[in-house]
């Protein structure tokens, strides 16, 4: 059984990271589809600089053991983040440093002056973070999914969250 820890230390991607952290999305997930569209993502217009985030355990050097990734989305015509792939290694899941890569991939979203992000997720994982049901705020997808999994958070208390259809980048596919 993992323990939770908080001593990780989180920072933004460098071109030195870019193999561990497809290492990272390939073990976190069944297939390698999160990992080639990480990669696509970084190809893309929807990249934007400082919102990849990987956390290092400070105990065994600095190589990456989790992921988080925003990208450029839309809600109707309104500038949005979309967070997606969240990844851990299997060996440190359950660690926090899940929660780690994330609340630091949120605060530098914040510090460079975005208002909202949307996660198709968890629904028991994401609302730690202050995410709610993205419905109630009258924002959809163009695809059927559980309404529980789709969540959206104002990271300025002073903007609500707009309504509308979330528009992902173009190798989301959706």
């Amino acid at each position: 059984m993992s323990t939770r820890r908080t001593d990780w230390i989180t920072r933004a991607e460098t071109a030195a990271d870019i193999p561990a952290v497809r290492e990272i999305v390939l073990a976190a997930f069944e297939t390698p589809l999160e990992a080639d569209l990480v990669d696509a993502l970084r190809a893309d217009a929807s990249w934007i600089d400082g919102l990849s985030v990987v956390a290092t355990d400070p105990r065994h050097g600095t190589r990456p053991v989790a992921h988080a990734l925003l990208t450029r989305c839309h809600i109707d015509d309104t500038p949005a983040l979309c967070l997606a792939p969240v990844a851990v290694l299997p060996e440190y899941q359950r660690t926090g440093a899940g929660s780690a890569v994330v609340r630091a991939v949120l605060l530098a979203a914040e510090g460079m002056g975005e208002h909202f992000v949307t996660v198709l997720g968890h629904p028991d994982y994401y609302p730690r973070f202050g995410f709610t049901r993205a419905s109630a705020h009258g924002i959809r997808l163009t695809i059927d999914v559980p309404d529980e999994a789709m969540m959206a958070l104002a990271l300025d208390a002073g903007r609500p969250l707009p309504s509308g259809t979330v528009r992902y980048a173009a190798p989301f596919g959706i």
